[in-house]
């Protein structure tokens, strides 16, 4: 691999066309491909938005032929609102017992909120929840980590919000789900604007891609490569689109 660049902000800030951005440097893939990765900067992005329209006015200024697009998964969570609120999810029993057992891990909130892990149950069934909560409390001990994840399956890991900690108000009284038909969105969204899109749903310890369009000109492997050192920096940032500009 390459070295990651150091994140400086106010170095990296450029501006085009009254588009705020990110210059992220370059990175060396695994194969020896170079990729340079702009990150962009958005408004806050509201339920409902077009993700067309945020694409056409924020990444449409700075596109070069032969660029990719990496859309984040929140953004997309609110443009499609595939989101739940307070008063959608009411915890009961097992999910205020639960809950208290759940470590708050290093980039979100985890389970340790009682409104997520009812949430959690209405997605998965009470029973597979037990399961995976014995299980996590069994292995745990042995260094073993996100045992709950693989075992409720069903997307549970990508859930976000009902994190009283955000630095946005309204993802302590919203969660966002990714949605179930990643491949389909990016297809439509590259049909509409003729940028290849990946969805990628990422924080500061993984990259997860959830799909991209037909025809995407990166392997799944050059695809981490590219985004091995989370581009799009965290919420707070507000640069969930990421051109990706290999390098000659």
């Amino acid at each position: 691999m390459g070295i990651i660049p150091s994140r400086n902000l106010e170095e990296q800030r450029r501006e085009k066309d009254g588009i705020t951005y990110f210059d992220r440097g370059i990175v060396t893939g695994k194969d020896g491909r170079k990729y340079d990765r702009f990150a962009i900067q958005t408004h806050f992005v509201q339920r409902g938005e077009s993700q067309k329209d945020l694409v056409e006015k924020y990444v449409r200024p700075l596109y070069q032929e032969g660029d990719m697009l990496s859309f984040g998964a929140k953004v997309m969570c609110m443009c499609v609102e595939s989101v739940k609120t307070r008063d959608e999810v009411k915890p009961g029993f097992w999910a205020n017992l639960l809950w208290r057992f759940a470590g708050i891990n290093t980039t979100g909130v985890g389970m340790h909120e009682p409104y997520k892990m009812q949430l959690v149950i209405d997605m998965c069934g009470l029973p597979r929840v037990l399961l995976a909560a014995f299980c996590s409390a069994v292995t745990k001990p042995f260094g073993k980590h996100g045992v709950f994840y693989k075992i409720c399956g069903k997307g549970v890991g990508g859930i976000d919000g009902f994190y009283f900690r955000s630095s946005f108000d309204v993802y302590k009284e919203m969660a966002l789900i990714n949605p179930d038909n990643p491949t389909e969105l990016c297809n439509d969204l590259f049909k509409q604007t003729g940028i290849p899109v990946v969805l990628m749903d990422a924080n500061d310890l993984q990259r997860d891609q959830l799909g991209k369009s037909d025809g995407f000109p990166l392997t799944d492997d050059q695809i981490q490569d590219a985004m091995q050192d989370n581009p799009s920096g965290q919420g707070d940032e507000l640069t969930p689109l990421i051109l990706i500009r290999p390098v000659a």
